[in-house]
């Protein structure tokens, strides 16, 4: 991402299309309209043919083909197994092949050697699992690296190649229930993932070392896993880089160990989390270190980025949590931090759990800490309550981008409802054409996802009212932490607790392609 006009993360332009962008209003795309009738009952089919798709009968027949004896007490029998491959995706509507089906990750062992003179990554990575189905392989998702070799429960397995798919084939089958350990050892130049739509994520060489960043997938560029926010784990990661250069990741950082010019970097993220969540950034910076409320505290900035507004910003991180605590509950993952980068490929941000990171350019002469509210927002909505579906994106980025305006409340600034008129009488036609809740696959960052989301919730706000609406914000945050969610779910919990038919406002807001009436004020 090159360019000042980008598509795919948090744009930091003034003219923009997608995430989170440092700029008031900028430009949407055009879309179709659904009714909340219509995707609900979309939703039940699709739900009931993944079910039927993963259930078979199978007959009980002795040894000759003819039907078991009955006379006397009947012996227990082990089912037969019809084992079968994993399918290589999950079947969301917008992106089918992202992640694999047949398993449930539980957590990722990640080591990896990144000499960024030779621009080589070597790299072993544990993969803890549970088979949810009879299964005779599985994928995993990994781009451009080479396998050397693969191990299940410590037995080599057989292993080959289809695009950026690694097809596993354990010595026996896995049942349904199965834990089991894959270990795959790998190495090469890694490179960013290309999407003429949205842009480029993965790992990116620097000239100081590298960055792994990217939406809504970049993990696969450097270890293997499960790509799709559905299987959500729990991350240990150990990055050896040569001595001077800091490695920083997710989560709980455990310190570093030095030998023969290289230091080990270890982090710990305990908290479950999205693959396209995770990062790594290697390089020179500025760390600062602390606690907060019995967390960890780690921050980081580019040595070439100046110091002042950055530094300012990030060490502003605790108290724009703690403030959003007041509005969303408890804060949901284990640490607190930020990174702050300098790379002109990258010109957005990026919710990576428990440290987003940043692009410098955020930080300008007159930086507000608008991008790091919008970002420890998403820890809450998009990281603990995480999608079901990317069509279903809205739910964090609207989240996040009305958690904005609630900032800029709090800290003295416009009012959340300023923001709202605002948006209401200046945003384009292009914006109110394209529905947030249904954008296209190729649309899932643009602004009226972001904007129209945000101003969603606030449509609800005022029609709900205030006590009803931080309610419903709290116990949505409460009620899926550490899960995965949908739209329909949310319009089901807010209904609940306002008392109120809802289904018109989000018709109208998520998925009309028209400038929906003024929200009538509650009472």
């Amino acid at each position: 991402m090159a360019s000042d006009v980008a598509v795919g993360n948090h744009v930091a332009s003034d003219v923009a299309i997608g995430n989170h962008v440092a700029s008031d209003v900028a430009i949407g795309t055009s879309g179709g309209m659904v009714g909340m009738t219509t995707r609900r009952r979309q939703y039940r089919i699709v739900l009931g043919m993944v079910v039927v798709g993963t259930l078979g009968l199978t007959g009980c027949q002795d040894g000759a083909g003819k039907p078991a004896a009955t006379a006397g007490p009947t012996p227990s029998a082990t089912p037969s197994r019809d084992f079968q491959p994993g399918a290589d995706g999950v079947g969301d509507a917008y992106f089918p092949k992202y992640g694999n089906a047949g398993y449930d990750v539980d957590r990722y062992d990640v080591k990896v050697r990144y000499d960024p003179k030779t621009d080589q990554l070597t790299g072993t990575t544990t993969v803890s699992a549970s088979a949810t189905a009879d299964l005779a392989r599985f994928n995993l998702d990994l781009a451009g690296l080479t396998v050397r070799s693969v191990t299940v429960d410590g037995t080599p397995a057989t292993h080959t190649r289809q695009g950026n798919e690694l097809v596993v084939t354990p010595g026996a089958g896995l049942p349904t229930g199965t834990r089991f350990s894959a270990v795959i050892g790998y190495d090469g130049k890694p490179a960013p993932l290309r999407n003429k739509d949205l842009g480029d994520g993965g790992f990116l060489h620097t000239s100081d070392g590298a960055i792994a960043l990217g939406q809504p997938e970049s993990a696969s560029t450097w270890f293997p896993v499960n790509d799709h926010p559905v299987d959500k784990a729990t991350y240990s990661f150990e990055i050896a880089v040569p001595t001077g250069l800091v490695a920083i990741s997710n989560g709980t950082p455990g310190g570093s160990t030095a030998d023969a010019g290289w230091t080990t970097w270890k982090w710990s993220e305990s908290t479950p989390m999205a693959s396209y969540l995770s990062t790594l950034v290697i390089g020179k910076y500025r760390v600062k270190t602390g606690t907060h409320k019995g967390r960890p505290v780690y921050t980081a900035v580019a040595e070439s980025v100046r110091r002042g507004a950055a530094d300012t910003a990030m060490a502003s991180t605790t108290k724009v949590a703690d403030y959003l605590e007041t509005v969303f509950g408890p804060y949901p993952v284990e640490a607190y931090g930020g990174v702050v980068i300098a790379d002109d490929r990258i010109r957005y941000a990026l919710e990576t759990q428990s440290r987003p990171v940043y692009a410098s350019v955020f930080f300008g002469p007159n930086a507000r800490n608008q991008v790091v509210a919008h970002e420890m927002a998403h820890q809450w909505f998009g990281n603990s309550v995480a999608l079901k579906s990317w069509q279903d994106i809205w739910l964090n980025e609207g989240f996040a981008t009305y958690a904005e305006w609630l900032w800029a409340e709090h800290s003295g600034g416009q009012r959340a409802q300023q923001a709202f008129d605002l948006r209401y009488q200046q945003m384009e036609q292009s914006v109110w054409k394209l529905p947030p809740g249904k954008p296209g696959a190729k649309n899932i960052f643009s602004e009226s996802v972001y904007q129209r989301g945000g101003m969603t919730l606030h449509a609800l706000r005022v029609t709900v009212g205030d006590a009803p609406f931080f309610k419903i914000l709290q116990t949505w945050a409460a009620e899926k932490k550490d899960a995965n969610a949908s739209t329909d779910e949310f319009v089901a919990l807010a209904e609940r607790i306002s008392g109120q038919q809802l289904d018109a406002l989000f018709d109208a807001w998520l998925y009309g392609t028209k400038r929906p009436a003024q929200p009538k004020r509650a009472g």
